[in-house]
């Protein structure tokens, strides 16, 4: 149900009856965390949102006043409720137009630790997110407090996504990960940089974007002053677009009681991952007077944030030393084929996260530190308990207790109803140099929506086919994560799954509408990793009245198109090119101008299409303009080429063979073939980059660039037609 605007501010918070009341404003704000303002979005003023408080039995009745310039939408995570007020704009909820607001209004049937954010493009890297907590009823006093962790760039998140799509490497440079040749070389991984290279993968990492900042509750640090003694019960969100928190305490143990809202009989450890969209409910002590750190630490370590509870002096708690990314190459080197899936290792299943295939990078964990890493992963049954031993059980001697899904076991029995099977096989596929992410090979828009029907049982089994963790998360429904546990397997909403894992959840269909299915980490997500689950025979969703109108809104988010460029101005002329594309398809004009005619210039402009999982098939057409005062030669085919007055159309395939290099097959109207070789940007250090090309026109060029921002650089090149040159390279 949709209202006018506001014209008189409603209080924040009101309770009638049963009936708790919020009133969220949406709107524009500029942020200053690191003295670069920008533009953001906030709810009542503040990011994060503020948190919204319940008690089990209540009904949830929320206005959101939408105040920017802009449609927005709010998602209940992990809430369940009718479809219409999902949250997902177009497909369950009509999207908040600027100036409207829109009521929500459902009942509380579930008790725990919850959260809301927009589903609206990259708005929740903005600031659109915010804390949900439902009070069991007649809990027992309790210290509580709710920690929302969350990831911010001062980039525009929009100029974030598109930079993902440009296969630039500016956040590997600003998080000294780009594992460039020379330090390659100087720790002794020269080969392994070479295998890595030679297997068409990228350098490793494990997050997609540098951060400037992570925040407790919108600041780096919290303080909150428990006494000595005190259990307080944390409601922990991690609410960030794209980053995993390890959590550690400074105070002694870790007790978790709770997991995506759902109670599991308590578990004690020393640390713990958090993935995207997870919730947490767990326990610590205040041992003693002392200002004791809870430690959440970004899972590519370049930064951390604090919660600190107690008072008097600070203890910390050891900070996690810096990846050792080499290591985690050389890991990577083993378990990758030729053809860019990942080798399943004989005689083991890996799941739930009962083995974490970073510990080869982590320093803190003996024995698994620089050049062992290959060691560990040689053949055969030595490969598999080798593997197996990575269980960060050790850490400088001492036990040290990692939770992993394996250990968590329901409160309560979770058995499906009785009902027939619906079995779905999902392959998480994905193309790291491209910036796809896929389900078998297929976005969002390019599959059709899963059919269920009230009464099935359905039954995923899931396969991580890719180098990252995707944190997949179901929208409307609970899905038992089947983890030895058996009939006390626990309740989830969102699943991490690590590299190489295969996971099985199911669910009982007794929902109607669509539901969202999709990888949590935003820029995945908007790349396509995701299905639609549609119940058969579902009333019209009184939000969605032209479904088939609306879905081409939901579809257009994977199909979008991302402009990229490249120009190059030195003293020998000008060369560059600018392309948009998408996730199968681009758009591509290209310039190379000399200082005068004898220099030459030429353009070509192309439209192509990429194919296979990893795309490294290009066919593309086009048009081919080429000048130049020089007398015809014969190419190395022994055709005729007169450059002083070419124009075309051409088509042509280009491969992507080992070690990166592109080879490019063309032949134009006039019948003239032309093979070409190359590649950019090779990282010679963590700044420089060589290129090189050559084909059989007998056209020539190399040349090096410095990076000095993400969009300016220092260049040289040499260049058969225009010659050597110096000056100025420009990227967006």
């Amino acid at each position: 149900m949709k209202m006018g605007p506001s014209v008189k501010r409603m209080p924040f918070y009101a309770k009638v009856g049963r009936r708790a009341i919020y009133n969220l404003y949406i709107g524009d704000t500029t942020v200053n965390y690191t003295g670069t303002p920008r533009p953001a979005l906030a709810i009542n003023g503040t990011i994060p949102a503020p948190t919204l408080e319940f008690t089990e039995g209540d009904t949830a009745e929320i206005y959101v006043h939408n105040e920017t310039m802009m449609e927005t939408s709010i998602h209940w995570h992990g809430v369940i409720l009718p479809n219409q007020y999902d949250g997902v704009s177009y497909l369950t909820t009509a999207p908040i137009e600027p100036g409207e607001t829109h009521h929500y209004i459902f009942p509380l049937l579930q008790h725990g630790t919850y959260w809301y954010h927009s589903h609206t493009m990259t708005q929740q890297q903005s600031g659109l997110y915010g804390a949900f907590i439902i009070h069991q009823k007649q809990a027992p006093p309790q210290k509580e407090y709710t920690l929302l962790l969350s990831d911010w760039t001062d980039e525009n998140p929009a100029e974030v996504e598109r930079s993902l799509h440009n296969q630039t490497d500016w956040y590997a440079i600003k998080k000294g990960s780009t594992q460039n040749y020379a330090e390659a070389i100087l720790n002794g991984h020269f080969k392994t940089k070479l295998t890595n290279e030679w297997k068409r993968m990228a350098a490793m990492d494990v997050s997609d974007v540098y951060y400037d900042k992570f925040f407790s509750n919108g600041k780096e640090e919290q303080q909150n002053p428990f006494k000595a003694g005190d259990q307080v019960k944390l409601h922990i969100v991690n609410g960030s677009s794209s980053t995993y928190f390890w959590l550690k305490y400074a105070g002694g143990k870790i007790t978790v009681t709770a997991n995506d809202g759902e109670d599991v009989q308590p578990i004690k450890v020393d640390r713990m991952i958090v993935a995207v969209a997870e919730t947490y409910d767990v326990l610590v002590t205040i041992p003693k007077d002392g200002l004791y750190e809870f430690l959440a630490t970004a899972e590519d370590r370049t930064k951390s944030t604090s919660l600190w509870l107690g008072s008097g002096v600070k203890v910390k708690a050891a900070p996690l030393p810096k990846l050792k990314y080499f290591a985690g190459m050389e890991m990577m080197n083993n378990m990758m084929a030729l053809n860019g899936n990942l080798k399943k290792i004989d005689g083991m299943e890996m799941s739930n996260q009962m083995m974490d295939m970073n510990t080869v990078m982590y320093p803190e964990i003996i024995g698994y530190t620089g050049s062992s890493a290959k060691s560990k992963l040689d053949s055969g049954k030595q490969k598999k308990d080798n593997i197996a031993g990575m269980d960060m059980t050790n850490s400088s001697g001492a036990n040290l207790v990692t939770l992993n899904y394996g250990m968590l076991r329901s409160a309560k029995r979770t058995n499906l109803p009785p009902g027939p099977t619906k079995l779905l096989t999902f392959n998480l596929t994905g193309n790291m140099n491209r910036y796809v992410w896929t389900i078998n090979n297929k976005t969002v828009s390019e599959a059709d929506k899963i059919l269920v029907k009230k009464g099935e049982n359905v039954r995923i089994i899931l396969y991580n086919n890719t180098m990252m963790r995707h944190p997949m998360h179901l929208h409307g429904h609970y899905f038992r994560l089947l983890n030895g546990q058996g009939d006390y397997s626990p309740l989830k909403n969102t699943l991490d799954i690590a590299p190489m894992e295969t996971d099985t959840i199911e669910f009982a269909a007794t929902a109607s509408g669509d539901w969202f299915f999709h990888c949590h980490i935003l820029y995945h997500m908007m790349s396509g990793m995701g299905r639609i689950f549609s119940y058969e025979n579902s009333p019209v969703n009184p939000e969605v009245p032209d479904p088939a109108s609306s879905i081409k809104a939901v579809y257009a988010d994977d199909r979008r198109f991302y402009t990229m460029a490249k120009a190059a101005l030195e003293s020998n002329g000008s060369y560059g090119d600018l392309s948009f594309a998408n996730t199968r398809w681009k758009v591509q004009t290209m310039w190379n101008l000399g200082l005068n005619d004898n220099k030459g210039y030429e353009s070509e402009t192309m439209i192509g299409r990429y194919f296979g999982q990893m795309q490294w098939l290009y066919g593309y057409a086009g048009f081919d303009y080429h000048s130049k005062i020089n007398p015809p030669e014969k190419n190395l085919f022994g055709q005729v080429s007169d450059k002083n007055n070419i124009h075309t159309a051409v088509a042509g395939i280009a491969y992507t063979l080992p070690l990166l290099v592109v080879t490019d097959a063309r032949i134009d109207a006039n019948g003239k073939f032309r093979v070409q070789l190359g590649r950019e940007d090779i990282p010679i250090t963590s700044r420089l980059r060589f290129s090189i090309m050559g084909n059989t026109d007998k056209e020539y060029s190399s040349g090096f660039r410095y990076i000095i921002t993400k969009y300016f650089s220092v260049s040289s090149h040499y260049d058969t037609d225009t010659g050597f040159g110096a000056g100025i390279s420009l990227s967006y």
